[in-house]
């Protein structure tokens, strides 16, 4: 990936635009380990759950960090938990259950860890003799099926997702864990991310790697909707997947991490961002005793690259979309407009912050130690990349090919467009610390235009606020709460909606200052006021993402 020609775009960084963090509090108890609730238990209702709210709010992430005397040292490496709110007719019940992957399962019966994660190396079985535990070392480490970012959707069915080439099937009603699947089974890929895109037809995208003497390939997946009328067999079905385009890899020795991607209605764009892994250290790194996230390295003197690709045809585009060096883990939406491809997406300047994130950092004492580690991190905030889609031979050089918008794109010479973004926000979110998590009205206005967008603020670590963003005027409406700290909005639309915000937005909210006092808050999601909560008596880890099931 060459360096950047052009001068930045950001004299200063994302992270110094927000106020520093001061007399933070403690949040080590949103971390511990807590038991699984298999059976439904009824929940305290305040305030009022519509009646019309009929489904499950289905949340996944780290449940569980130690085995024994062993401990996880990155917070992505605790073993998955699924949390399952029923809401029917006004009433909540809440149940939960440990992914029965082959990760936890193996630790459980051995005690100690035994599978290696992101952030924690699995170390040699102490009952092997020392030629044993040597020559151990140098086994390909299998990887970890330990799904504890999503609830994904193929073909009607739920799988629990992370981003190895392995997912399990679930059930969304029992939460009971179902047969491991192995996307290298069905497709010449070895990974796949948390986070598809869904198009009305049923289909699902996602994206995985692909690597070997020919180079590093960005592979862009299609698995298309279930048949009609076919016979439904209770197994996985991912029949019909195929790879639609392979993009190669700037570097093939250095390609990009990447954790999600952008889909409007007619394209697809894959974002190759500065933050590398480096394949050498990755194929030696249990060797060298080194966890996975030691091998993603920032390097910020490159550029950020958009490859756009037609996602009816799979062909990408041979103009090369230019940036300066940027860092994204979730965009909020996409769509097309007048020749343009408007992009909206939560980013950083910062690319350091993934591996971050250990237990041993997140676990660190109120005041001067949290505040020291929460003003180091990145602060992501939302921005606006316009791609003109009309760029040809007979386009002129140097002239802002975006009209209706901030962003700017410049031809800068034969199949070369350099962009700089719009910053989408006004001043008052800095003081929530920036957002992350997005959330949209995805059923009715994914690959559209849209107006209102839904997440969480960042004023610690954690986030302490949810927050609903008007994307015209840039106008905030805020939920926040000393001490109480919301998992990712997710929004479900009321049956009659003829509104995009008309519905309620669900939110876990948890918090270190008291036990068993975790609550499901639903907010109206037009005024962003609260109408009711409903209270779980047990103890809830802060979670990753989650989605709606209307089915129950």
């Amino acid at each position: 990936m060459s360096t950047t020609a052009e001068p930045q775009t950001h004299s200063i960084s994302s992270g110094q635009k927000c106020p520093p963090g001061k007399g933070l509090e403690r949040i080590a108890p949103l971390l511990q380990s807590v038991e699984e609730t298999p059976d439904p238990i009824p929940t305290t209702i305040k305030g009022t759950v519509p009646t019309w709210i009929n489904g499950s709010f289905l949340r996944n992430g780290p449940g569980k960090f130690e085995f024994g005397k062993d401990r996880y040292t990155h917070w992505f490496d605790g073993m998955a938990m699924m949390h399952r709110f029923h809401l029917c007719e006004g009433n909540v019940t809440y149940s939960s259950r440990f992914l029965q992957s082959d990760s936890y399962v193996q630790n459980s019966e051995k005690n100690r860890i035994v599978v290696s994660e992101f952030g924690t190396l699995a170390m040699p079985d102490p009952c092997k003799n020392i030629f044993a535990r040597f020559f151990s070392r140098f086994s390909v480490p299998k990887s970890t099926d330990n799904a504890s970012v999503n609830f994904v959707k193929y073909k009607g069915d739920y799988y629990v997702s992370t981003e190895t080439n392995y997912m399990r099937r679930v059930d969304p009603q029992s939460l009971e864990t179902k047969e491991k699947v192995d996307w290298s089974q069905y497709i010449a890929v070895n990974s796949a991310t948390a986070h598809p895109h869904y198009d009305r037809d049923g289909a699902t995208y996602n994206m995985g790697n692909s690597f070997g003497k020919n180079g590093f390939f960005y592979n862009i997946i299609r698995v298309p909707p279930p048949e009609e009328n076919a016979a439904k067999e209770d197994s996985a079905d991912l029949t019909g997947a195929k790879v639609i385009c392979s993009i190669r890899a700037a570097e093939p020795r250095k390609p990009s991490y990447y954790h999600s991607f952008v889909m409007s209605e007619n394209y697809i764009v894959f974002i190759e961002q500065p933050i590398k892994l480096d394949l050498l250290k990755f194929m030696l790194y249990k060797i060298q005793g080194k966890s996975f996230h030691k091998v993603m390295t920032w390097e910020p003197q490159c550029e950020t690259i958009f490859h756009l690709v037609n996602r009816h045809t799979g062909e990408e585009s041979e103009v090369r979309y230019r940036a300066a060096p940027m860092f994204t883990l979730h965009q909020i939406n996409a769509f097309e407009d007048n020749g343009m491809l408007v992009m909206d997406m939560c980013c950083g300047d910062d690319g350091d912050v993934i591996g971050e994130f250990t237990l041993e950092n997140l676990r660190r004492d109120a005041g001067e130690e949290m505040d020291k580690f929460y003003n180091s991190l990145c602060r992501n905030l939302p921005r606006r990349y316009v791609l003109p889609l009309t760029v040809d031979k007979e386009t002129p050089l140097d002239q802002n090919l975006v009209t209706g918008y901030k962003a700017t794109a410049k031809k800068t010479k034969a199949k070369e467009v350099y962009m700089t973004h719009e910053e989408l926000y006004d001043d008052e979110l800095l003081q929530y610390g920036g957002l992350e998590f997005p959330q949209i009205n995805y059923d009715q206005y994914n690959g559209k235009p849209y107006r209102y967008f839904y997440s969480c603020g960042f004023g610690h670590c954690f986030s302490d606020s949810l927050l609903k963003m008007d994307v015209h005027t840039k106008e905030l409406k805020v939920w926040r709460y000393p001490g109480l700290y919301p998992s990712e909005p997710v929004f479900v639309a009321s049956p009659k909606a003829t509104e995009e915000d008309d519905g309620v937005v669900l939110s876990v909210i948890i918090t270190p200052r008291e036990e068993k006092s975790t609550f499901l808050l639903i907010l109206d999601a037009k005024t962003f006021t609260e109408l009711g909560r409903a209270e779980v008596p047990v103890n809830i880890p802060y979670g990753t993402h989650g989605v709606f099931n209307l089915k129950g």
